[in-house]
């Protein structure tokens, strides 16, 4: 019997298999509880070339007094900073890696922001 934790790492593999493949930078996502956080990964999947979370100062200043980063005004922020960040480092278009979260809610929320702040996939 697989645990949760195993079940969802299994989903993943497959999905960056597939990602490795087509040589493109992909935009990995990882939620916690408390927090939300996205990376920019090179096409070779060697490089971190931009992130962002909702555990970084700035952002938490961002989100008020409360500072919560699990919730998904918290995953758009970080969506829109993410797409910021890549286009500045010279990425425009992505593949999504959910890392085996379910597409919905927090996830949903942050490549919507994503691909509202320019960035494509």
């Amino acid at each position: 019997m697989l645990t949760k934790k195993e079940q969802r790492l299994r989903r993943a593999r497959q999905t960056r298999i597939r990602i490795a493949q087509q040589g493109v930078a992909r935009l990995s996502v990882n939620r916690t509880n408390l927090h939300i956080y996205a990376s920019v990964i090179s096409g070779c999947g060697t490089k971190v070339l931009a992130s962002a979370s909702t555990a970084e100062a700035d952002v938490r200043k961002e989100l008020g007094a409360s500072g919560k980063g699990g919730n998904a005004v918290a995953a758009q922020l970080i969506g829109k900073r993410i797409a910021e960040k890549a286009k500045a480092a010279g990425v425009e278009k992505v593949a999504f890696d959910r890392a085996g979260f379910a597409y919905h809610g927090r996830i949903k929320a942050l490549a919507d922001a994503a691909r509202e702040a320019g960035l494509q996939f």
